[in-house]
Order: C-alpha cells, then sequence, then structure tokens
C-alpha cells in the first residue's frame, strides 16, 4: 500500500486504543473518511484512557469529521469500507472481518501499513518471552549512531546506505510506541527496531530485513485457537525474508527442521546449550556465566554475569541475541560491551523493588505465562515467597508446578491470587508441591502482606504472576505499578 492509495479511501478502524489513536492521527490529513469502530462507548473509552492519551481520545470523539460507531454491534455492516485496520486486540480470524474481506475490502493494520510504507531497514524482535528486553537492548546499541552503519549491499537496493551516511535507530511496535508515528521523521539510511507480538504477525505479509526469535514456548491461547495457530503467526516474522535478509534464532527453542528449511534468509544461531553456534551463554575461566560470540575462529566474550545490571541468568540469551544482531549490523564490539553493562532492563521485568530488613522484593509483572516465570524462580537461588495468579490465558501450569517441587527451585511459599490461583493450586496439589499455599488477599496491600508474614531476612519475594492481569488490574504495568506502591509503604530501600 503507498501513501497515494489512502487519499480519499473509506477507511474503518477497529479500536480506540493506542494503535487506534496513532492511526487516525496518521491518516486524517490524508483525506481519508476515517469511522472509528469500539466495542466500548464514550464513557468507557475516555474512563479506561489516562493522561495524554486520554485527551487525544477525547479529542477524537468530538472530532465532527470523523464517524463514531461504538457499542457491541461495532462489527456490524463492515462491507461498504475500502480499508479495514484491526487493532491487535481483534483476531484476525474474526469472522465479520473475514464477511468483509470476502466482499472485497482490504484488511490492514498499524504495523503492516507501516511495514508498506517505511522507507528503511526494520528489525523486527518476537518470542514467547524475552522480546522487549532484546529489542530495547539492540536499541540502546544502534542508537549510538555515531558508532554503527548499516552495510551497504548493493544487491539489495532497497536498503543500500551511502557509506558517508549514519544511521539514526528508532524503537517502536509492542513496547508501546506506534510504528505508524515514525513515518513523517524515516529516512532510508535510518534503522528501526520494532518489537512484534503474535497478534500483530498474525496476517502480516512481510517480514524484516532482520528477524530476531528470542524463544518459541506456548503463550496466548486464549487469543489463538491453538499452539499451532501461535507458531504459525510468529513464524511470519522469517516466512517473507529473502537471500539477503538475516534470522537470528534461538537454537534451544525455535521451529521444526522442515519449517527452518523453508526460510530464505542468512541464519544465525544463539544458544544456552550449544557452542556449536553462533553465539552461547557458557561459564567462563573464572565460573562466571559469560556470552560468546563467534566471528571465524574466534571467541568474543561480550559481558559475564558479573558486568550486567539485568538479573536472571535467562537474560544472558537476551544479550546474546542483541549482540548478534548488532553485530550485522556491523556495531563495534566495545560498543555492543558498554551498552550491555550500561543497560538496567525494562520495568516490571525482574525489577528489583527494595530491600527491606534483607528482604529482597522483586516485580516480574510482565511475566503474564508460565515461561517467564520459571525463567525468574531459576534466576534466584535464595528461598522465594511466589506470588501467582491472574486472568485466564489458557495456560497449562503443570510444568510450573513440578518445577516448583523440585529442591532447587527454593520455593518454600507460595501466595495465590485471581481467578486462575485456584486452577494453580491444583497443579501444585497434582505436583505434590510441599510448601505453603495461601490464599491471597484481594488488595495487593493484604498480598504484601501475607507475603511479609512469612518471610525470613535472606529470603525473595517474588512477584511473577504466570497469568494476565485483567481480573483485578488494568494491564501489567497498573500491576506492576500497584506492587511497587504496596511496597514502597513498606519502608525505605536500603
Amino acid at each position: 500500500m503507498e501513501m497515494k492509495n489512502l487519499t480519499g479511501k473509506k477507511v474503518a478502524i477497529l479500536g480506540l486504543g493506542v494503535e487506534g489513536v496513532a492511526l487516525t492521527e496518521f491518516l486524517l490529513p490524508l483525506g481519508c473518511a476515517i469511522t472509528i469502530c469500539d466495542k466500548m462507548d464514550r464513557a468507557e473509552l475516555l474512563s479506561a484512557a489516562e493522561g495524554e492519551l486520554g485527551d487525544k481520545i477525547e479529542a477524537i470523539l468530538d472530532d465532527e469529521n470523523i464517524t463514531k460507531k461504538l457499542g457491541r454491534d461495532y462489527l456490524d455492516g463492515l462491507e461498504p469500507f475500502d480499508i479495514i485496520f484491526r487493532s491487535p486486540g481483534i483476531n484476525f480470524l474474526e469472522p465479520k472481518l473475514l464477511s468483509a474481506q470476502k466482499a472485497g475490502v482490504e484488511i490492514s493494520s498499524q504495523i503492516k501499513l507501516f511495514f508498506d510504507l517505511c522507507p528503511c531497514p526494520i528489525i523486527g524482535v518476537t518470542g514467547t518471552k524475552g522480546k522487549g528486553t532484546t529489542a530495547s537492548l539492540i536499541w540502546e546499541i544502534l542508537k549510538k549512531k555515531s558508532e554503527f552503519l548499516i552495510s551497504n549491499d548493493e544487491s539489495n537496493s532497497k536498503f543500500q546506505i551511502p557509506n558517508s551516511k549514519f544511521g539514526q535507530a528508532y524503537l517502536a511496535g509492542n513496547i508501546g510506541y506506534p510504528a505508524i508515528t515514525l513515518i513523517p521523521k524515516l529516512k532510508r539510511y535510518d534503522i528501526v527496531i520494532l518489537e512484534l507480538s503474535s497478534f500483530q504477525l498474525a496476517d502480516l505479509d512481510k517480514s524484516p530485513h532482520i528477524a530476531v526469535m528470542t524463544n518459541l514456548l506456548e503463550d496466548h491461547l486464549d487469543y489463538h485457537k491453538d499452539i499451532e495457530e501461535y507458531r504459525t503467526a510468529k513464524f511470519n516474522i522469517l516466512k517473507y525474508q529473502n537471500k539477503n535478509d538475516f534470522a537470528v534464532l534461538n537454537a534451544d527453542s525455535i521451529f521444526e527442521q522442515a519449517k527452518l528449511s523453508e526460510i530464505q534468509s542468512q541464519k544465525l544461531f544463539f544458544s544456552n546449550s550449544s557452542k556449536d553456534t553462533d553465539a552461547f551463554v557458557a561459564p567462563n575461566e573464572t565460573e562466571q556465566l559469560a556470552v560468546y560470540i563467534i566471528e571465524g575462529k574466534e571467541k568474543i566474550e561480550i559481558c559475564n554475569s558479573s558486568d550486567v545490571l539485568l538479573l536472571g541468568s535467562h537474560n544472558l540469551q537476551n544479550i546474546a541475541a542483541a549482540a548478534l544482531t548488532a553485530r550485522i549490523l556491523k556495531a563495534p564490539v566495545e560498543t555492543i560491551r558498554e551498552a550491555v553493562r550500561q543497560f538496567a532492563g525494562l520495568p516490571h521485568r525482574l525489577e528489583l523493588v527494595a530491600e527491606i530488613n534483607k528482604v529482597k522484593f522483586i516485580n516480574d509483572s510482565f511475566a503474564t505465562n508460565p515461561g517467564p516465570t520459571l525463567a525468574a524462580i531459576k534466576s534466584f537461588q535464595e528461598p522465594k515467597i511466589l506470588i501467582l495468579g491472574g486472568s485466564s490465558k489458557g495456560a497449562d501450569f503443570i510444568e510450573l508446578a513440578e518445577v516448583m517441587t523440585q529442591t532447587n527451585s527454593n520455593v518454600k511459599a507460595v501466595i495465590l491470587i485471581g481467578v486462575e490461583g485456584e486452577k494453580i493450586g491444583e497443579s501444585l496439589k497434582q505436583a505434590k508441591y510441599s510448601g505453603e499455599i495461601i490464599s491471597g488477599g484481594e488488595t495487593m496491600d493484604e498480598i504484601v502482606e501475607q507475603a511479609i508474614e512469612v518471610a525470613s531476612r535472606g529470603d525473595i519475594i517474588l512477584f511473577s504472576p504466570a497469568c494476565a492481569s485483567f481480573d483485578m488490574f488494568k494491564n501489567y504495568k497498573d500491576r506492576g505499578d500497584k506492587y511497587k506502591l504496596s511496597v514502597s509503604r513498606l519502608g525505605k530501600i536500603e
């Protein structure tokens, strides 16, 4: 889709959230006839949004040049539109969307439009866990624009970068910054790092120049009909690459070999278990876990666990993925090392909130499925009080429960909260978990107080729910913020 093809089109934007607002602001000056379709009414939309986003939503709702279709019938009668832009939260297989498509309506999305219009190379980062951290770390390395330049490959003229030019690096996508807002400022020698969810990838028909897959586990079975649909959505980040593109893949957690053979791009692998890959995590001479990349016959140590601010051994794999990606773009090793050592991680991902009376409080609210929680448990050797539960995403908690029964997991007590608390409790009983199981309170203050009651000096109170947040909180950020607020009432950080 080209910019000129949008002028004068009848456009439906499904969902007035962050992406819907960004799309509306982008398309309105192009002379599009825009209709906003959302299941919430005006009062609900304004109540759900805060700050600047709330102001923008109110301005759109008050704009007489924009048609609004709000309420439960918001997906009815989509056939008269030229283009429909779905939000990630609306399934691409929604029957009313498919009906409109059959009638000749083009179905698109904010991220599909960005891929169509973007003039510069894209690095796409996805995975079941670690994609936000990895995308952010790649950006931290590449935004040192005076120290890297994109390879000048004449066989790939779209991405040919003048040797005298250095690119500006931008971070956007599922991490919270709609990519479409970048279009007016991008130049062909810039580069965009996108964090991409399965919701965004599900109907994407283009792949990025560099595709990074942090891992591939089980998630979002409340959205996808089964694990195969989820994996198929993830595969789109690789499916449309050509021989001039690159794929950075986790050798320990990726597609079957038959699927990998379909990928046309140049493949680089990182691993937590094999030294026969392009990057790996292994003990160094001092027995500390370290990240290495292999270039020719040279083994280069990027960092070790004591060098970095990121908590958790799993984050060393994220560093390996980011380092490989940066080296594709010829970022100097010292630049990578500097960025890695300075990067403190993202909020709500194994975030040290406080240490009070020798008890550490860790906020891992971003753990919305069992995978990140498993990684969080393995990241700390100390005795742990684990806060688990929330709303359902269709996850199976048996593996998590079985890991928690192992002596080396050192989970001495579990506080169960939310809708999924009972299901997790049943899994723990089935796995014969011997630690204390506590039914959590109705407020975060109560939950934190319950954790304190069973904690001893040297323990960790780990808030890593393994579930979505929507039963008790607005989202994982709201959940994590409330946890941090409750902890802050206890005392000062030591």
